[in-house]
């Protein structure tokens, strides 16, 4: 079985404002594409920007509270669990929703409406991207603790946008202090830790730590760019980056047990007024295909499932 462990859901406004791209994605979308390429089950959660930012700020880049709704996320969550099992309820059957939050802002009302949603609708982790909205994952250790706590009650696993560089909202060292200082919770740093070695072998020392590959084939043009969104060369995972599945073949091998595959979509590209990053599903699918034997099921299922501990795997096999 191939389950894709990273895909949002809904609109983002920031971006479609913005003139960038991608900006949207519904359920039907990423399933019919996701089963041409192979894949069998997705982990899926909404969009990053959300309707407790102001929408004429957003237009301008900025996020800035006095949106439409006061509470981070809850419109964006409960429109995502309907649209599973509600308005697609074929379909909802091969995801695994997470819902995701803000650290930061409204922390009370934003678990308040969690728990109101997990009693209607089961989902099954907690995502965070704090770089977009600029809230500070470190949070969870203080004014967000509460999110911990919940992890720890319902017994949810995070998965977490990790950065390097100049990026102070989400360092994956952060994520990692928060891991460490939370060894009851379990949590999944997205995006290969932008290829920080030092950070990668931190995950695969904890026992609670897993990573994500999620838009891996960008990821690798950006060290070819020279981007600074990626792990610089004297702390870069050593591999031939102008051969994405080369690179996914050597992680595999380096962590067999703390590797996830996903794919990030829509944001498998990246397209602005300054960069033009372009992937596809079926390109994201073939670096997968391309890991050897016994890899490809550890890095495609059995590392989420470690990470996930579902009470009953049959979610997994309904159609």
């Amino acid at each position: 079985m191939i389950i894709d462990c990273h895909n949002h859901l809904g609109v983002d406004l920031l971006f479609y404002l913005n003139g960038w791209h991608p900006y949207a994605q519904d359920l039907p979308t990423l399933v019919t594409e996701g089963r041409h390429c192979g894949v069998d089950r997705w982990v899926v959660f909404p969009m990053v920007s959300n309707l407790a930012f102001d929408v004429p700020a957003m237009r301008q880049g900025r996020m800035e509270a006095g949106g439409i709704e006061r509470v981070p996320y809850a419109y964006e969550n409960e429109r995502m669990l309907r649209e599973v099992y509600q308005l697609y309820p074929d379909l909802g059957k091969a995801a695994l929703p997470f819902a995701i939050l803000d650290p930061l802002r409204e922390p009370e009302a934003q678990v308040k409406k969690l728990r109101e949603l997990h009693q209607e609708f089961p989902f099954y982790g907690l995502k965070i991207q704090a770089t977009i909205i600029k809230s500070d994952v470190t949070a969870l250790l203080r004014e967000g603790r509460v999110f911990l706590e919940l992890a720890g009650e319902l017994d949810l696993p995070f998965l977490i946008h990790s950065s390097v560089g100049d990026d102070k909202w989400s360092q994956a060292k952060d994520i990692l202090k928060v891991a460490e200082a939370t060894p009851s919770v379990r949590f999944c740093l997205a995006h290969s830790c932008r290829f920080d070695r030092e950070c990668l072998d931190r995950v695969a020392e904890l026992p609670n730590t897993w990573f994500d590959c999620s838009a891996h084939r960008i990821h690798c043009e950006c060290v070819q760019l020279g981007m600074p969104n990626i792990a610089k060369t004297d702390r870069r995972f050593p591999a031939d980056y102008r051969d994405p599945a080369a690179v996914l073949q050597a992680l595999a091998e380096a962590y067999p047990t703390k590797l996830i595959w996903g794919s990030d979509t829509p944001f498998q590209s990246y397209v602005d007024a300054e960069y033009s990053l372009r992937s596809t599903y079926a390109e994201e699918v073939a670096c997968l295909n391309s890991v050897s034997g016994k890899l490809k099921q550890a890095i495609a299922q059995d590392n989420l499932l470690a990470l996930l501990k579902l009470k009953d795997e049959s979610v997994l096999t309904r159609v």
